[in-house]
């Protein structure tokens, strides 16, 4: 592959993931944002579960969420509190399938916790058990013929392997619901300095 190729892949890789994004805003509805925030600000503790990169996607919104003062725990941690009635769940999975996500889910639901499930499949077992359930993941209309044609030449390299756009996704999802807390709470990014990190 060429330099120029390289560089043309690279930047035909950032227009699609954008244009994901700016798919699934559309697809948004702002009863479904604004349970979201609801759920978060009612919720006495938050805890926030997902594995592989959607779990990198979890820890990056728990990092936020503590610079905003809530209390927030990422599943998994040695010092993860018990979940009781009044918790809530930040589930983020792609697929919604995968089993330990799934199971730890069930078992917060048990405990009395309410549920945000953030997945691309609104038919999983993630979707199913959720209060506030969140899809993001439509494929992006304006490729579709793109991509078909790509197949059948097979000429088609994904430029967005496995989960990519998904986690790209909610990770731009996650940090719009940061920004409309950082407006409800009145939260400046300075008030969210203070809390950052000094041991790093």
């Amino acid at each position: 592959m060429s330099k120029d190729e390289t560089q043309s892949t690279v930047k035909s890789a950032m227009k699609m993931m954008g244009a994901h994004v700016i798919n699934a805003v559309d697809e948004l509805k702002d009863d479904q944002v604004g349970a979201v925030i609801d759920h978060i600000l009612s919720a006495r503790k938050i805890f926030v579960i997902g594995a592989g990169r959607s779990g990198l996607v979890g820890r990056a919104f728990a990092m936020r969420l503590m610079h905003l003062g809530l209390r927030v725990f990422v599943v998994g941690e040695t010092i993860t509190p018990a979940v009781e009635k009044g918790d809530l769940l930040v589930v983020i999975s792609g697929s919604g399938e995968t089993q330990s996500v799934v199971d730890l889910a069930k078992i917060g639901k048990y405990l009395g916790a309410k549920m945000i499930s953030i997945t691309s499949n609104p038919k999983s077992k993630a979707a199913r058990h959720a209060d506030v359930l969140i899809v993001l993941g439509k494929r992006v209309k304006t490729n579709e013929m793109d991509y078909l044609e790509r197949q059948v030449r097979g000429t088609h390299r994904s430029l967005a392997p496995l989960g990519t756009l998904f986690e790209i996704t909610s990770m731009v999802f996650l940090d719009g619901i940061i920004a409309a807390l950082m407006e409800i709470t009145k939260k400046r990014e300075m008030d969210l300095k203070l809390r950052h990190a000094t041991l790093e």
